[in-house]
């Protein structure tokens, strides 16, 4: 199968998107099939090919929210090297620019489209209003997330239960919804996968005594992720637990803000803001924690739980349908509602480390549900199931094979 995915964001960017898109990308490449990606230039505004014309960067221009870049609806460069690729499906990670392209690029070459819904974005519209017209922002996000998702594509992937629920019941969405949780590389965080020397090194650089317990927090440093909860039941926890440090890995819009909250609070010792890490760095801060927590209501899944299990580490996360398929309470964590749930949740695991070692182990267990295989191999479930339903699949397919056959008589 010759399969296109196109997205805004793909490696050397690093986010959830981009680390699921390159795995997907392997795995599918594992199973025998030809991947092309289409992806934004990030670095100038030029076209560029890599990966011997595999991959495709277009040219995008910043939108201001992150690093994020914005690319025109229809390029014509690209347009005419994707048509020589022979698409037999198209898979978009992305609403917007080269997710709208995408579908021009479909409905043109008679492609069937596949989309992944990744971003709530009714939960993010304050980077664009700044608290201003908070519910006319958010029917009109609705109002473009249904038509982008309903208008324009074959087959509608969505990563958990939440984000099915938020497309049949509130969006009354009346075409498949497909729940299939994203893939992680579950080995990669194994904890006999990991340099045990390098993390004694960042338990040096950053202070971590023998005797000192370490909750871990991974991921964008944004007030959608509600990490002033973290930082504000931190204080009491430390109560009890004066050897407990809470340890922020991540980069984000409020970063200087929640190190001021810290320090306001006078905890500013236990509580390491690390800062970005590249993602092949970050198993190490996994295996170094002693538990893994998240109080975010935004997410579409939360990978980060099922990389944090996969390293054999309990998870105390806020009971949101993103989490609470994943975090099977008092089995591989806790799922708490409240500060109190939260910090009881803490207290019990910080007194008995061998429930946090059996947590671990059972999570690292329940890990293997997301595999990238498994992952793959269910993605390519919906693929097949789109070109059956593609109006033109078996005409487009006689057309290639004429195509190829003009060009052996002429020696092309």
């Amino acid at each position: 199968m010759r399969i296109g995915i196109f997205s805004d964001t793909y490696p050397p960017f690093i986010n959830g998107v981009s680390t699921s898109i390159r795995m997907l990308e392997d795995e599918l490449r594992k199973k025998g099939h030809t991947v092309y990606i289409v992806t934004v230039n990030s670095e100038n505004m030029s076209y560029r090919q890599e990966n011997e014309g595999r991959v495709l960067r277009i040219p995008g221009v910043p939108t201001g929210i992150y690093d994020y870049r914005l690319t025109s609806f229809y390029p014509f460069k690209a347009f005419n090297i994707i048509k020589e690729w022979n698409l037999d499906v198209i898979h978009t990670q992305t609403e917007f620019g080269i997710g709208t392209f995408a579908r021009v690029v479909g409905k043109q070459l008679n492609i069937p489209v596949v989309h992944t819904y990744h971003t709530m974005y009714e939960d993010y519209v304050h980077y664009i209003t700044k608290g201003y017209f908070k519910q006319p922002s958010r029917k009109i996000v609705e109002y473009i997330t249904k038509f982008y998702c309903d208008k324009t594509i074959k087959e509608l992937i969505v990563p958990t239960k939440k984000t099915y629920n938020l497309f049949k019941d509130k969006y009354k969405f009346d075409r498949n919804v497909h729940i299939i949780p994203t893939g992680i590389n579950v080995e990669n965080f194994y904890k006999e996968n990991v340099d045990w020397k390098e993390i004694e090194k960042l338990r040096k650089k950053y202070g971590i005594k023998d005797n000192e317990k370490t909750l871990l927090y991974l991921g964008r440093v944004a007030k959608e992720k509600s990490i002033d909860f973290l930082i504000n039941s931190q204080v009491k926890i430390l109560e009890k637990f004066s050897n407990c440090k809470l340890m922020i890995v991540g980069d984000g819009p409020d970063l200087e803000e929640y190190k001021e909250l810290a320090k306001s609070k006078g905890i500013e010792d236990n509580v390491i803001f690390v800062g970005k890490v590249p993602w092949e760095q970050t198993k190490l801060y996994y295996n170094m924690a002693d538990i893994f927590v998240t109080a975010s209501v935004t997410e579409t899944q939360g990978l980060t739980v099922v990389e944090a299990m996969a390293a054999s580490k309990p998870v105390v996360a806020i009971n949101d349908e993103s989490f609470n398929t994943t975090v099977i309470a008092d089995l591989t964590g806790f799922l708490f509602k409240t500060k109190k749930e939260y910090i009881e949740s803490i207290e019990k695991l910080l007194s008995d480390y061998a429930l946090i070692e059996n947590m671990g182990n059972q999570g690292r267990v329940n890990s293997l549900a997301y595999s990238s295989s498994f992952f793959a191999e269910r993605v390519l479930n919906v693929y097949k199931l789109a070109i059956g339903e593609g109006q033109n699949h078996d005409k487009r397919l006689s057309t290639r094979v004429k195509d190829v056959f003009i060009r052996g008589i002429h020696g092309e």
